[in-house]
């Protein structure tokens, strides 16, 4: 994982942060992911050949595990409804909290656990692009599936588009799941739990949590296993880019602070005689009628004896 102790341009400690300079920036990654994915609608006619162009592959792997937990999902409320839940809140409350308390508690590993968040994030974003797609549960009747979002509607504050409050499902871009940021967030907080939680139960939820929420996405029909395969990549590859990407933004404001620095005299300039408004003497060179001080055989080739010593004229001493 990249480390965080990126020193400061041009000092020998950590940049230091702040929460008043931390909290915007996550807002505007977050505002990003949010209007990202309403934007990048794309085509419903391509988003579902891609849908279902991955369960084809899913089928001749012999992988789609969707289809039995979304029957469990279906069948069983006492599971359904609980993951319903998990679904609509826990992506939005655990990677926050995850957050402040990486700041709070292991500032020296803030910006780059910071960093790979917001790369895989905009990654993501990419792929929602690109890639629309659409997830089992608007697929037609046909291909087995059940929205249980809809199914349990009346047990929580969603309808029946995906996780968004009911009314607001216009807000949302139900076709974005192509990579599944769900399971790729969850990956990034059990990470976090596990490397930096000091109690057993820490490191227990860092494995359990990403788990969970994978078979989550799954049994609720909003995510195919190729779309959390994917979350697991975009995080990967996020996780690769981080340290160069820290790397520019630390040489692009080392650049930015030497061009608004002060300019400082050289080292070797401060013997220098500064005659008026930065004229300066060059070494050796003398003001014309500038007495020399030095006696002996060290003293100015030509110079009277009455102009030797301490510069008095002769009569006087």
């Amino acid at each position: 994982m990249p480390q965080a102790e990126t020193p400061g341009a041009g000092e020998g400690r950590p940049a230091r942060l702040r929460w008043w300079t931390e909290l915007p920036l996550i807002l505007l990654v977050y505002g990003s992911y949010s209007a990202g994915r309403l934007l990048a609608r794309g085509d419903v006619s391509d988003a579902v050949d891609h849908g279902l162009a991955l369960l084809r592959l899913e089928k001749l792997l012999h992988i789609n595990a969707e289809h039995p937990l979304n029957r469990l999902f279906t069948h069983e409320a006492w599971l359904g409804i609980p993951a319903d839940f998990w679904y609509a809140s826990l992506h939005y409350l655990v990677t926050p909290a995850i957050l402040v308390w990486m700041f709070r508690r292991r500032a020296e590993h803030y910006r780059a656990v910071r960093t790979w968040l917001m790369t895989s994030t905009f990654i993501g974003l990419i792929g929602f692009t690109l890639l629309p797609t659409c997830p089992p549960r608007l697929l037609s009747p046909d291909h087995g599936f059940v929205d249980t979002m809809a199914q349990y509607s009346s047990y929580g504050w969603w309808g029946g588009d995906a996780s968004a409050p009911r009314g607001l499902g216009g807000m949302t871009n139900q076709y974005a799941a192509m990579p599944s940021l769900h399971v790729g967030w969850a990956l990034w907080c059990g990470v976090m739990l596990w490397r930096h939680g000091r109690t057993r139960w820490a490191k227990a939820a860092g494995v359990a949590y990403p788990l969970l929420t994978a078979l989550v996405v799954m049994g609720t029909a909003n995510h195919y296993l190729l779309d959390a395969v994917a979350g697991v990549a975009t995080m990967g590859v996020g996780l690769l880019l981080s340290r160069p990407l820290m790397r520019a933004v630390d040489t692009v404001r080392t650049r930015l602070r030497a061009r608004t620095a002060p300019v400082t005299a050289a080292p070797g300039a401060a013997g220098s005689p500064i005659v008026s408004a930065g004229c300066q003497t060059s070494t050796g060179e003398r003001i014309p009628r500038q007495r020399n001080s030095r006696t002996g055989p060290e003293a100015e080739p030509g110079a009277s004896p009455a102009d030797a010593g301490d510069g008095a004229p002769a009569a006087t001493r």
